[in-house]
């Protein structure tokens, strides 16, 4: 319905939608191009009772809203100029010149709805089954187009990539890593983050460690303690955490945590737990303990860096402490500091028995007495 309300020849998948299927692995977004212009496009869906929304129309890119999910249009587009941060594009009508604006060959590969028929004018199948990831033509024009294209290189090598890797890519990538200081911190934060979110990244943050590029965006980098982590999780068959996993890079120092969530542009909430793993000290405890005062996910980012057992937290609920001050003031405590201290030192009493509630009369009987 939506490649034939935009009209025959006027679409083609595009991007990763062409890359996953020839891999065989889920398509997560659906991409098209196409050389009418955004107001055409929008036209076109309209007249075909097609809901559309202009999320990028600037860029040529509006989104067609489908029952199976969004689907982005983008009109054809060449680079007009560039500047390692952003370009102007002017639209264009043909499909090798937008293909040529592209970052990976992998990623340059249009298929045709209609016929099936796939579009390679820079050996993309060939990269895609020898799992090599390369730059279109010349890496070092590629990077100086966009520079978080060396972050994006190292972010696919990680997904798709065999070793040994493309050589001519890896030596761009090293030889223009300062380039990547111009960037804002957020884009490098967010390509990072993808980066760390992948099944096994170790290799290859180890790899950008030996290139000079891990130390532009993260110097403070313990590639080892990443690989012992992926390695746990994987031991432990816990999923992948992009920020436990940066907070395994990082060494236990708080501050430090702080500055680097700061730098990332993380939010409050990543901040936050970045911090409780710095304050690590190696003597986590026991996991339920631990998860009832930190939460769960800081919990499971202690213990998963330190190598510590998991299990008793595997389907656990945090539960909730059923003694209330007024129970303690009926007892004869003047409410205040002394009803907080009975409380705090019956709940370590009840956690220690393994949250079990029965225990909670015959603990506050025994701080009572103490009061008599």
């Amino acid at each position: 319905m939506l490649v034939a309300a935009l009209g025959p020849g006027n679409a083609r998948y595009v991007g990763g939608a062409v890359r996953d299927t020839l891999l065989g692995i889920p398509v997560k977004d659906v991409d098209l191009a196409t050389p009418l212009e955004p107001n055409v496009v929008m036209r076109r869906l309209k007249e075909a009772a097609i809901q559309v929304v202009p999320t990028g129309i600037e860029h040529g890119t509006v989104t067609a809203v489908l029952p199976q999910g969004p689907v982005e249009i983008t009109t054809l587009r060449h680079d007009v100029s560039t500047d390692g941060r952003r370009a102007t594009v002017a639209f264009a009508s043909d499909w090798q010149d937008d293909a040529a604006r592209r970052d990976f060959t992998i990623n340059a590969l249009y298929g045709d709805p209609a016929t099936g028929e796939i579009f390679d004018w820079f050996g993309g199948l060939d990269d895609l089954a020898a799992r090599r990831v390369r730059f279109i033509g010349d890496p070092h024009q590629r990077i100086r187009e966009d520079h978080l294209r060396i972050l994006r290189y190292f972010r696919f090598q990680a997904r798709f990539g065999s070793t040994p890797a493309d050589a001519p890519s890896e030596s761009a990538c090293a030889e223009l890593a300062a380039t990547l200081k111009g960037l804002s911190r957020e884009r490098v934060g967010m390509e990072m983050m993808n980066l760390l979110s992948l099944a096994d990244p170790a290799p290859t943050v180890a790899r950008m460690a030996e290139l000079g590029v891990l130390e532009v965006v993260l110097p403070e980098a313990d590639v080892a303690a990443l690989a012992a982590l992926v390695a746990e999780e994987a031991r432990q068959q816990i999923a992948p955490d992009a920020l436990r996993r940066l907070a395994a890079l990082l060494p236990a120092e708080v501050q430090l945590a702080e500055a680097v969530a700061s730098r990332f542009r993380l939010s409050g909430a990543q901040k936050k737990r970045l911090a409780l793993a710095a304050a690590r000290d190696g003597t986590e405890g026991e996991a339920r303990p631990l998860a009832y005062r930190l939460g769960v996910d800081a919990a499971l980012d202690r213990l998963l860096i330190a190598g510590a057992d998991t299990a008793a937290l595997s389907g656990w609920a945090i539960p909730e402490f059923p003694l209330k001050g007024g129970a303690i003031v009926a007892r004869g405590i003047k409410a205040g500091p002394e009803v907080a201290r009975v409380l705090r030192r019956v709940e370590s009493g009840w956690i220690a028995a393994g949250f079990t509630d029965a225990v909670i009369p015959a603990l506050l009987d025994a701080e009572l007495s103490e009061q008599a």
